[in-house]
């Protein structure tokens, strides 16, 4: 089959979860497919990212997005009933290239990731198209409009509506769909919203492999933290909960790491809060740390992170909008809480326990790897593709 795949970012480096979707999808796509990889970039290309790439398919094209144009299109949004996202995303003259790239290919199925993405084919004919929700955007617009500063709260609340009703409107563009978990589907207001094919996400099991190392950190919290709901999390963690465990254990350290830390992350750092920063290789920060901590309030789709610390025996403790996206059960693969005394005794517990912090570890590796699975996913994607 040929697959011509259109996504937001050039899928390299994996420091976003909409890349690392993207990115494992097209290699398990290309071991089976021809796959014509469409990019949409607005930043600066990491020097290695097309190597990267061409690695999967020769068919690699990237159209960058103007400065200039996105500044008028985030203008033009002022006056329109579309996402400021979806405007952010377009522009005419990649449009352009991107029709005639399309009827140059020929492909069989057209995929996109993401709704911002949905505009550059929504109204193209004569071809089978799959749009890739990823996430109910809006919900996790709505969930952060508590969190949200007040001068962000209007902008907010106005995008949440929009794409609401976006996510409506888009449907009906495309002959399949599909997302990331169940409680995401239920999330988008469509009447046949049952008809979202749950395509989760899987793990590198292989690649994020338990390895001892002397533990330096008590916790570790992993993520993009330019992210909203991981800043979020960060400052709930650095700011609330931690000081309740350290009641217990006064010598008790947290480690954030990840890409691209805001203002509000690296204002946390102390002598018991380490901010890394980008990490080369992400699974240190998981073999220095003895548990988990992914106490999300905001956010939707499911948690990449927490596969991960899984996968690394790591046991895990987080909150109901990121273990039910993974349909794992409290006290058997992970601990669930919500308020931050919960979240902290949790932690406490944990740390205190060595045996169960052990067999919850091992119980939610099992768990990661059975359920989650990028063949097994990307094989139940194809299997919509070639739907009539």
């Amino acid at each position: 089959m040929k697959v011509f795949m259109l996504v937001s970012r050039i899928p390299w480096p994996l420091e976003k979860g909409d890349k690392l979707r993207a990115y494992h999808q097209l290699k398990c796509l290309c071991e089976e497919h021809e796959v014509h990889l469409c990019c949409l970039n607005d930043t600066t290309i990491h020097p290695d990212a097309l190597e990267q790439l061409r690695k999967l398919t020769p068919h690699v094209h990237v159209f960058s997005l103007r400065k200039i144009n996105i500044l008028w299109r985030m203008f033009l949004a002022l006056f329109s009933d579309k996402p400021f996202q979806v405007h952010y995303f377009y522009q005419r003259h990649v449009h352009r290239k991107i029709l005639a790239l399309i009827h140059e290919i020929n492909p069989d199925h057209i995929y996109c990731q993401l709704i911002r993405t949905s505009e550059y084919v929504k109204n193209l004919h004569g071809f089978r198209k799959t749009i890739d929700y990823m996430d109910a955007l809006s919900a996790g617009y709505r969930r952060r409009f508590a969190s949200s500063h007040w001068w962000e709260k209007a902008l907010v609340h106005e995008e949440a509506k929009r794409l609401k009703n976006y996510e409506h409107l888009i449907f009906d563009y495309f002959e399949h769909h599909v997302i990331i978990s169940e409680q995401d589907q239920q999330l988008i207001f469509h009447p046949d919203r049952n008809k979202i094919g749950i395509i989760p996400n899987g793990i590198d099991a292989g690649y994020f492999t338990p390895e001892k190392a002397s533990p330096q950190y008590d916790m570790v919290f992993t993520g993009n933290m330019s992210y909203p709901p991981n800043v979020d999390c960060s400052i709930r963690l650095a700011r609330n909960i931690l000081p309740l465990i350290q009641k217990k254990y006064p010598e008790t350290r947290l480690l954030i790491a990840g890409a691209n830390p805001s203002k509000e992350v690296r204002q946390l750092a102390s002598s018991q809060v380490i901010i890394s920063g980008w990490m080369d290789d992400i699974r240190d920060a998981y073999r220095k740390s003895v548990i988990f901590m992914a106490p999300m309030r905001t956010g939707s789709g499911l948690q990449n992170k927490l596969l991960e610390a899984m996968c690394m025996n790591l046991a895990c403790i987080t909150t109901p909008i990121a273990a039910n996206a993974m349909k794992a059960v409290h006290d058997q693969h992970l601990l669930i809480g919500e308020s931050d005394e919960e979240i902290a005794a949790f932690a406490i517990e944990l740390l205190t326990d060595e045996r169960k912090r052990k067999l919850l570890a091992t119980e939610g590796r099992n768990f990661a790897i059975s359920h989650f699975n990028w063949k097994q996913t990307v094989l139940k994607l194809t299997e919509r593709f070639d739907r009539s």
